[in-house]
């Protein structure tokens, strides 16, 4: 199965921000493929080392183990890291840069479930 997740909450709320990222942790230990994007606030995770350092109340950080994983693509949205105005040359290496177009690629796949948080 290939998951697609669209996520916008950031920093602010870092457990709110880690829930993707444990199911797509989840979804990859079974053996699924994820495609993750970044949208709204969600893209301040993408600042390489940002999504690392969050500390949710509860579960886990699993930013490191998804943005590692071979099954996982992670996307940030274009339009929203320039709006905020963050330099594409701070972001994670492993994050694309991308837009509706994309997540909607993936998620019209015939396997695909999109989930949103």
């Amino acid at each position: 199965m290939h998951f697609v997740i669209s996520a916008t909450w950031g920093p602010t709320d870092p457990t709110r921000a880690m829930l993707p990222f444990i199911f797509a942790a989840s979804a990859v230990q079974a053996g699924d493929q994820v495609t993750l994007m970044l949208f709204h606030d969600a893209v301040h995770m993408a600042v390489e080392g940002a999504g690392a350092k969050l500390v949710p109340v509860g579960p886990p950080n699993r930013y490191e183990e998804v943005a590692a994983h071979p099954k996982v693509t992670l996307w940030a949205c274009k339009p929203c890291v320039e709006v905020r105005g963050l330099a594409a040359a701070s972001l994670d290496r492993r994050i694309k840069l991308g837009g509706m177009n994309d997540f909607h690629a993936a998620a019209k796949g015939a396997d695909a479930r999109v989930i949103s948080y």
